[in-house]
């Protein structure tokens, strides 16, 4: 099965907004073993639609559609579908009423256009919408499956992964279950982590393994083909033992597991507490770990010391230190993890200190950054890097490697791991 997926709307074309919907609907029907070969953006032109829809059925057996379902003259996407198809256009009565209540619910008068929202194509699956207004659809029309989302991602998202994903596995499956599973690695590079799993690669036929990099770590996703969900899963966990074999040193988490997810586990699962003091990273370490439910029981607090004069006044770093040794020191980054965790009382004190980018620190080049940890009355330890990337890139990463040197630390010291 091929797919193409076509975004609609003029504000992508204008560089307005990104086309995020097209890189989370590909990484979906990858689970579903479907082949992604084309994306397409087209402005909010119903000729220029029609002639995109025509090329695309000239290579796809499912096409997919973003965009274009409001209630405002520019929304075109099941008009000019319907007018290609040959179909009409009909009120969905659930998708009306649930218009309807929404107006009534915040006091509001339903102007007419709203109504349009509730058209939907003759014959078609209607998908719910629990997060916007206007329903979805799964058409099928002479052996081809037409997909329309909404536009914006927090409706597209769940209507794709809980109204669209189960009709899609149920028809284009042949009866078979497809099982995915993600394996996450950090500390090791995509071509390197490539290299190693190489044979595993190119033998692979069921399950398969596709490898993918993002903002500095590595997944590799197991794809099992099979007649029941057991089975499938048995072929992924044989194939998941080979894998980790060769890399599972550096094999962190699994699925939607993040790095910061991890951490704040093992935190809790040790009782263990964290402050952080952060320079180049301005607080982005605590806010990755406070993007997590439960991370209030281990994150105590933090500083943001930018320059000098706030390490020396935040976190009593003293001026000959910093005159000795640099801003951008193994020093000042041991003794900032150090300090902030006696400040805040904490099993844990985190110093991230650097040259982000463009341009050097002293005689530190750009990228170059320093991490300190604290752990109890140990002296501290602490970790160089020498980055390549953006300025913003070089701070992700630097706080994507703090979570990867504790956790090695956590296990070292024989915490518990989930």
């Amino acid at each position: 099965m091929n797919a193409e997926i076509i975004a609609v709307g003029s504000e992508l074309l204008l560089g307005q907004i990104t086309n995020t919907n097209a890189k989370f609907i590909s990484s979906q029907l990858s689970e579903l073993g479907i082949n992604v070969f084309y994306h397409t953006v087209v402005g909010d032109n119903s000729s220029r639609l029609q002639e995109t829809i025509r090329i695309a059925e000239s290579r796809a057996d499912l096409i997919i559609f973003s965009g274009g379902l409001g209630p405002t003259k520019d929304d075109l996407t099941k008009e000019t579908i319907a007018k290609h198809l040959g179909t009409t256009l009909t009120f969905d009565p659930v998708a009306l009423e649930s218009i309807e209540s929404y107006f009534v619910r915040q006091g509001r008068v339903m102007t007419e256009n709203n109504r349009k929202q509730a058209l939907v194509l003759e014959g078609c699956d209607v998908l719910a919408n629990h997060h916007g207004m206007a329903p979805g659809m799964l058409y099928e029309n002479d052996g081809r499956f037409y997909l329309l989302l909404p536009g914006p991602p927090k409706e597209l998202q769940p209507m794709f992964q809980f109204e669209a994903k189960p009709l899609l596995a149920a028809r284009l499956t042949d009866g078979a279950t497809i099982v995915s599973h993600v394996l996450r690695f950090y500390g090791i590079g995509e071509a390197e982590l490539e290299t190693r799993v190489q044979d595993i690669l190119e033998a692979q036929s069921n399950p398969t393994v596709a490898p993918l990099a993002a903002d500095g770590e590595v997944t590799l996703r197991i794809t099992a083909k099979a007649s029941t969900e057991q089975e499938a899963w048995l072929l992924i966990e044989a194939k998941k033992s080979e894998i980790l074999a060769l890399v599972g040193e550096y094999q962190y988490g699994v699925d939607d597991e993040s790095l910061a997810s991890k951490m704040v586990e093992m935190l809790l699962d040790n009782g263990l507490t964290i402050a952080a003091a952060e320079s180049l990273t301005a607080g982005l370490f605590q806010s990755e770990l406070a993007e997590i439910p439960g991370v209030s029981q281990a994150l105590v607090g933090g500083v943001v010391t930018y320059t000098e004069q706030a390490k020396m006044d935040q976190l009593g770093i003293s001026a000959q230190l910093l005159k000795n040794h640099g801003v951008v020191s193994s020093e000042c980054a041991g003794w900032m993890a150090k300090n902030v965790r006696e400040k805040f009382g904490t099993s844990i004190g985190v110093g991230l200190t650097g040259a982000a980018g463009p341009d050097s620190h002293g005689n530190e080049p750009a990228g170059t950054i320093w991490i300190g940890i604290s752990l109890g009355q140990e002296p501290p330890v602490t970790y160089r890097l020498q980055l390549s990337g953006s300025r913003n890139t070089n701070r992700l990463r630097a706080v994507k490697f703090t979570f990867s040197f504790l956790m090695r630390k956590f296990v070292e010291k024989g915490y518990k791991k989930r």
